[in-house]
């Protein structure tokens, strides 16, 4: 059995399909039919609703996500707000500045609009543009311009309102509380429909043996790409283990040699915690799908679905990062760039998961400055699948020459992987245009990639290949006596050509 709040009444479940997505539930349990399905893959935001859940200190967060492709088991132990309970005797101040501002015209994406605006009204103290930016960046509108939204956001965080939830917040946290202090009646199966079951595990050992009692099962986090094969493909899985009550893969902690951060870490949370160790990392982040998705998908997730175009792999690998990975009580460790074998294959064995990811920390050394880059090249900004991305370690000495460089990329092969060739042919040069240009023949022999709907091969080995030669521009400054030259400004404007 799974308990929740829906708006601030207690639902218990057990006898439902655990297939069933939370806008399933919303619009054909529950006759909540505000919340809209757009696209049934987590892109257009029409679906928006908000979770909230207790954080470390049991102070009440407030997240945006996807219905179309959250499972309704993701819901245990929280609140779920729909876009029916905003509105009492009045609008609320989000729905109310959308009216003010012309925000709305057709009205079929403006219910996802006021959600994301509810969390982030809920999140922040005052008016950010680039919050506002990252808050709707999941939303789409086909009719209204986003002038007028952005005008609506600006009125709802510039006003202090208090809203019918403030005062209810101590009684939802308490209520929040004892549903986790009160576990799934049976861990075991959580939800069971027919021949379809939901497990919910509390603890590693527990998950580990259903992993060993169900070899087939299929592990679920945030369940934003599998949830994919559910609404896009009409897959139905019989047996499904939901790891968000199994607090040590939400565990992350940084030490002396290395970040550590448990498989079940949420996407937004990897982008705050990286920010200060590797701020390309963080800021490529920033632009992985969409806030809802980031607040739902995991680190540990977009690792396993083993997807040639995920962006962490490439990052991960270029950062020579390592897996923890557990089958029942034994735990091996293996270097991110080794489980990748072919599409979609890992090196993951019967019954074996991810349990975390170890980042290395740099060492510092005296003689020799190091520089991580990332770019990633879509045909948005932002909310878009890569084309291609590139991960670039670089490690120069005190004369300017490459002790140690790591080409990752995603997008260029059925796995994420590195251009070892091009890094065999830079180690010990000097890191100057000459040995770049020398370099890039050897991509071609590190990569054939595939044409497809992004992108063609030829497009992508050209983009790759400038990429590298930006990577130069973007660090040459570590080298002794650097200066802007002629040969910088033909690179530059190959970049501006072709990236």
């Amino acid at each position: 059995m799974i308990e929740f709040l829906l708006h601030n009444d207690k639902v218990q479940l057990q006898d439902i399909n655990p297939n069933t997505t939370v806008l399933q539930f919303l619009r054909e349990h529950r006759q909540l039919n505000g919340t809209k399905e757009g696209c049934a893959s987590g892109d257009c935001g029409a679906c928006t609703v908000v979770i909230v859940q207790l954080d470390e200190q049991n102070q009440l967060c407030y997240k945006s996500i996807n219905a179309c492709i959250t499972l309704i088991s993701a819901l245990h132990g929280k609140q779920l707000i729909s876009v029916e309970a905003l509105q009492q005797q009045q609008l609320h101040s989000v729905q109310q500045a959308m009216v003010d501002c012309d925000g709305s015209q057709c009205g079929f994406c403006t219910p996802g609009f006021v959600m994301s605006l509810f969390a982030l009204q809920k999140n922040s103290s005052d008016h950010q543009e680039h919050e506002v930016q990252q808050a709707l960046a999941g939303n789409l509108c086909r009719c209204t311009g986003y002038r007028a939204i952005n005008r609506a956001a600006e009125q709802a965080l510039k006003s202090t309102v208090v809203d019918h939830f403030d005062p209810l917040a101590r009684d939802t946290t308490q209520s929040l509380i004892a549903i986790r202090q009160r576990p799934p009646k049976d861990s075991q199966t959580g939800l069971n429909y027919q021949q379809q079951q939901s497990h919910l595990p509390e603890d590693l050992t527990a998950l580990a043996q259903l992993l060993i009692d169900y070899p087939t099962a299929r592990i679920i986090a945030g369940g934003t790409d599998l949830a994919v094969e559910i609404t896009q493909r009409a897959q139905q899985f019989s047996n499904l283990i939901c790891v968000q009550q199994v607090s040590q893969l939400q565990e992350q902690q940084v030490t002396d040699q290395h970040i550590e951060i448990g498989a079940a870490v949420s996407l937004h949370q990897c982008q705050q915690l990286l920010a200060p160790y590797f701020p390309d990392f963080s800021q490529m982040l920033e632009r992985f799908a969409s806030l809802q998705i980031r607040n739902q998908g995991t680190l540990g997730g977009n690792i396993a679905n083993a997807s040639p175009i995920g962006d962490t792999p490439p990052a991960l690998i270029a950062l020579d990062a390592k897996l923890i990975l557990r089958r029942g009580a034994n735990t091996r460790e293996l270097p991110v760039q080794d489980f990748f074998l072919d599409y979609r294959k890992t090196a993951l064995q019967p019954s074996e998961f991810i349990e975390k990811i170890l980042i290395p920390l740099p060492e510092p050394h005296t003689d020799s400055d190091w520089a991580l880059k990332i770019y990633k090249i879509t045909k948005r900004l932002d909310d878009d699948i890569s084309a291609i991305c590139a991960a670039n370690f670089l490690r120069l000495n005190n004369r300017g020459e490459v002790i140690s460089i790591r080409l990752a990329y995603g997008g260029m092969a059925a796995i994420a992987k590195r251009a070892s060739k091009t890094e065999q042919a830079l180690i010990g040069k000097e890191w100057s245009y000459a040995n770049i240009e020398n370099a890039l023949a050897c991509l071609s022999q590190d990569f054939q990639p595939l044409s497809d709907f992004r992108a063609s091969s030829d497009y992508r080995l050209l983009v790759a290949e400038n990429l590298l030669r930006k990577l130069y521009l973007e660090t040459q400054h570590m080298c002794p006596g650097s200066s802007h030259s002629a040969a910088n400004s033909t690179i530059e404007t190959r970049i501006s050509n072709y990236v």
